[in-house]
Formats: C-alpha cells, sequence, structure tokens
C-alpha cells in the first residue's frame, strides 16, 4: 500500500456506528482524495491494450482513489466472467494500493437490460410501458440487478422518468411514454426491482435526467425546454418526486438542458430546493455524462472547468459521471 504516513484506518472498523467511521475517515482525508471521491474514469482508461487492469495508468489516474468506474461493461469487449475479475482487480487496487482503501461504485447502463455480453436483452422501456404492468417491470429489474451484482456492478443509470411527448426527439424509446401517472408507476416499480429489499443484494438505481428533459424545444436533445410552473410540477417533476418519496431512489442524474434559462445542473432551486428541500432526498446527485463541462462549451455560463464545477457543487452536484 501507498503511504503517505501511518495510520491505521481505523474507519474500517465494523464495530463502530456509521456515523462516526464516516466522521473519521473525512478527518483523514486530504482535499485531493476528497475531489477524487467527486469523480469517476471510463473504465478504458486505466486498461493495457488487453483490457486488463494497467499498473501504470491505475495509478496515475486512480492513485488517490476515485467515486466511479464508468462502465467496466458497456465501455469494453469483455466477457461477463472477465469483467467481474477486472472489477475485482480495480477493487482490489484501490482497497491495497491506495492510501485509504476506499472501495469504488461501478456503474454501468441498464435501461433495457444490463449492457454488457451475454446479458439479457429486455424490450425497451416504450414497449415495457405498453403492458400497463408494474409488476413484470420489478420482476424484469430483479433479473437485472442479479446480473449486474454477479458483475460487481452496484450502480445502474436507469430509469428514465422523462415524460415523452414530443416524438421529435430522439430517446422517446428509453421513456415509459407520455402519462405521467404511468411512468411514476412503472418507474416506481422498475426502481423496486433493481434496489432490492437488502442493500448487500442491491443496484443502486438512477432517475433521470432531472427535469424536463424529454421536451426540449424543437424536439432537439439538450435544447432549453420551456415548461410553465404548474405544468412543470404536475407533470413533470411527478414521476421523480414518486421516485424519491415512495420507492427511495437512491440517486438522481441532471439533464443537460437548461430550464427557465438556467442549466439543470447549476440549478439550486431544483438540485437543492425542490430535491433536498422539499422532498427531503438524502442520496447522490450525479451529473450525466460531460454535462459539467457543457455549462462552459454549450451552455457558456462558465469561464472554465474549474467554475463550472464550483457552480454544480453550489447547487447540490455531489458526483460527475
Amino acid at each position: 500500500m501507498t503511504k503517505e504516513k501511518t495510520i491505521t484506518r481505523a474507519w474500517l472498523n465494523a464495530q463502530l456506528p456509521t456515523a462516526e467511521r464516516v466522521k473519521l475517515l473525512q478527518a483523514e482525508m486530504t482535499l485531493d482524495e476528497k475531489l477524487q471521491q467527486l469523480g469517476a474514469v471510463w473504465v478504458y482508461e486505466i486498461l493495457d491494450a488487453d483490457q486488463r487492469l494497467k499498473r501504470a495508468k491505475a495509478d496515475d489516474r486512480i492513485g488517490n482513489g476515485i467515486g466511479q468506474i464508468t462502465r467496466p461493461a458497456g465501455a469494453s469487449t469483455l466477457t461477463p466472467t472477465e469483467v467481474a475479475q477486472l472489477c475485482n482487480d480495480i477493487q482490489t487496487y484501490l482497497v491495497q494500493e491506495t492510501r485509504l482503501g476506499i472501495p469504488a461504485m461501478m456503474h454501468d447502463e441498464c435501461c433495457a437490460g444490463v449492457l454488457a455480453r451475454g446479458a439479457t436483452v429486455f424490450p425497451q422501456i416504450i414497449g415495457t410501458a405498453s403492458t400497463w404492468d408494474p409488476a413484470l417491470v420489478e420482476e424484469m429489474t430483479g433479473v437485472i440487478r442479479m446480473q449486474m451484482r454477479a458483475l460487481g456492478i452496484h450502480h445502474g443509470l436507469a430509469p428514465v422518468l422523462d415524460i415523452a411527448r414530443d416524438p421529435r426527439w430522439g430517446r422517446i424509446e428509453e421513456t415509459f411514454g407520455e402519462d405521467t401517472y404511468l411512468a411514476a408507476t412503472m418507474g416506481v416499480a422498475y426502481i423496486r426491482g433493481l434496489q432490492g429489499k437488502d442493500w448487500a443484494q442491491g443496484v443502486v438505481a438512477t432517475a433521470k435526467h432531472f427535469v424536463g428533459y424529454g421536451l426540449p424545444e424543437g424536439g432537439l436533445n439538450w435544447a432549453p425546454a420551456h415548461i410553465m410552473p404548474r405544468e412543470l410540477r404536475e407533470v413533470y417533476l411527478l414521476p421523480f418526486e414518486a421516485a424519491v418519496r415512495e420507492a427511495h431512489v437512491g440517486t438522481i442524474m441532471n439533464g443537460y438542458h437548461e430550464l427557465d434559462g438556467v442549466p439543470c445542473g447549476a440549478s439550486k432551486w431544483l438540485m437543492t430546493d425542490v430535491l433536498r428541500g422539499e422532498w427531503g432526498f438524502g442520496g447522490m446527485v450525479v451529473s450525466d455524462y460531460f454535462a459539467i463541462d457543457q455549462l462552459m462549451h454549450y451552455h457558456n455560463l462558465a469561464q472554465d472547468k474549474a467554475e463550472a464545477a464550483r457552480l454544480t457543487l453550489e447547487a447540490g452536484m455531489d458526483l460527475e459521471l
């Protein structure tokens, strides 16, 4: 294990209360180590040409730890057995070779089954919605949960809870459609099946894209959404509220777009006032891929990446995927 100084790792003592273990860990962490826990790296960034963990790359990219590893299955061409071995190798490195020994969350896509070689391919969500059968959805995501856990992946980037009423938008098939109640009911079932009743065997679900992403101007992906406050509350926020209050979803993901002139990822009203304050959400908020960069390159709200990160952190963003 790489050591800057001798530490006892008292936070690993399972006999201590969780709150005390967290306090001990936070007191030991450097600023760099805290920042690393806010981010993620794509799995291929730390692999060699044979898609095995490369020590030199790992030392460079995750030597101070890392919050998440992006798509160990979906961003590789490995077989399920190879994915499981790779996840084990990465976790072993993080636990044994980094100073603090914090394992990473492994996440992958799972809208219609986990995005992995050999995994079960289920119908697109729009087709699943047409069954009007929440119990079937929960059974489906229970299978997805077992397959993801077998791979060593415990964070799934689904379900999509966007209400989609403009057929020009190119992500209709990822949604439960145009009906708010159906989307909320199916979304709750999806989350319950994926997260399970026991976190030791569960996969953290991600309700996305918060919020109004499915009604972009002109049907163009990433375009601004023009939604009146009452419609936003009654139609577009409702499935997310159900996900938080009824299904206790573990993660919320912001959309790329802007709402009422404010990019969702930098909206304190959305991320703090509504999500944390009104609904009491205590889970993790994650950025959609590249959404923080887009505050600089697309929305022209930030001058550089550091300012973009500051804006998202000030709004309640916990992690950049």
